[in-house]
């Protein structure tokens, strides 16, 4: 389950970091790709330094599903994802150039 939140919330960050910055944009299917797989390092970076329990701060149970730690892997996928697409697009720039 953490996966695809990670997943999800990566391909909306890549895709925000593209509409942010359209000079940095590869398009929308390209943003939502590299968002995606940011969005999974950012999910699994969040577990190696202690789950998403500790960015989130104090969960509560609910269902049966963990909020806190969810809300975190969003907010890691995302943000994840956001970095790894301005990255890309920076590294295309600049490849643009030479």
């Amino acid at each position: 389950m953490e996966m695809i939140i990670s997943l999800i919330a990566g391909l909306v960050g890549g895709n925000v970091g593209g509409v942010a910055a359209k000079n940095l944009s590869m398009g929308p299917i390209i943003n939502s790709v590299i968002g995606a797989i940011g969005g999974l390092g950012g999910g699994q970076l969040i577990e190696m330094l202690g789950g998403a329990d500790a960015v989130a701060g104090a969960a509560e149970a609910v269902g049966g599903m963990d909020m806190g730690a969810l809300l975190g892997q969003a907010g890691a996928g995302g943000v994840g994802g956001l970095v790894l697409t301005l990255l890309a697009g920076m590294v295309k720039k600049a490849m643009a150039k030479a």
